[in-house]
């Protein structure tokens, strides 16, 4: 099933997407007589879903998908949690090992963003990358659990654009506020629940930029497998209902590239993971003095 979080005439709602059709929040209550929650979180993660979830199959659609806007899918987690250089193609275009254990970097809940919508970059930023990424959406409060454990405990997947500030990664010598901006964090189009996804490390992931391929990859290419990530997080921090938790990204960001081409104003950023979707924005660079 996808589940999206939409917006109408500033009118926020949640509902199930096939197609380019959507059963609405309002839709379902109506068509099962379950009331279920205004908050997408309390739907998907305190039995709301399961309850319904027998109920979907009758559900009519009626909306077009195109009369909505797209917000990013959980709104606001208690973590978003990234990792870096967990790729094979990724760690050795930077003449690097990947790391044994996860490196990862948090990012702040106001980085999030919608698809459809504007990455609102500063204008002192000179380096602008993008990075595609398999997120995972935490299902259920977990500490110190298997990596068997950790497959029960994820509830979806969706797209994720770790997008970073190179020059103030490097200025900093660490990655947080390099990767913290406001709208840093395009997720979505939509939650995919993780029964829908028969493999999810053998999904092709892509980058386009104005229509050009810079990543072209498969997350089989992973080294640290998502089972054992969310195992050796879980052992270092208590995972939480709605917790984000970014995969890394695979080759072709212009990090550490001889004439590197960054993103610029108005470029349009295009990621596509097989199953999930296309997450679509655009860049633009602001000046906030």
């Amino acid at each position: 099933m996808k589940i999206a979080r939409l917006v109408h005439e500033n009118n926020e709602t949640y509902g199930f997407v096939k197609g380019d059709r959507v059963a609405t929040k309002d839709e379902i209550t109506y068509q099962t007589g379950v009331p279920i929650p205004q908050s997408i979180k309390d739907f998907l993660f305190d039995g709301w879903f399961d309850e319904i979830k027998d109920k979907i199959d009758t559900l009519p659609y009626e909306e077009n998908i195109s009369k909505f806007k797209l917000l990013s899918p959980i709104p606001n987690p208690n973590k978003i949690i990234c990792l870096a250089f967990n790729y094979i193609d990724h760690a050795k275009e930077q003449n690097l090992s990947p790391p044994d254990e996860p490196a990862i970097v948090l990012k702040p809940r106001t980085a999030l963003n919608g698809t459809g919508s504007d990455i609102i970059c500063p204008d002192f930023v000179t380096q602008l990358d993008y990075e595609v990424e398999l997120a995972l959406i935490i299902g259920k409060n977990c500490k110190n659990i298997n990596e068997k454990q950790a497959v029960d405990a994820i509830f979806g997947y969706m797209i994720l654009n770790d997008v970073s500030a190179r020059d103030i990664q490097f200025k900093d010598k660490q990655f947080t506020r390099g990767k913290s901006f406001d709208t840093f964090a395009p997720s979505g189009p939509w939650i995919t629940t993780a029964d829908e996804i028969k493999d999810p490390q053998n999904l092709k992931l892509t980058t386009k930029i104005n229509g050009e391929i810079r990543q072209n990859s498969s997350t089989s290419n992973m080294f640290i497998k998502i089972p054992e990530i969310v195992s050796r997080l879980s052992k270092v921090m208590t995972l939480e209902k709605g917790d984000i938790i970014s995969t890394g990204t695979p080759a072709g960001v212009m990090l550490n590239k001889p004439n590197a081409v960054f993103l610029k104003n108005g470029d349009k950023v295009e990621m596509e993971i097989e199953n999930l979707g296309i997450l679509k924005n655009t860049i633009r660079f602001v000046n906030e003095n």
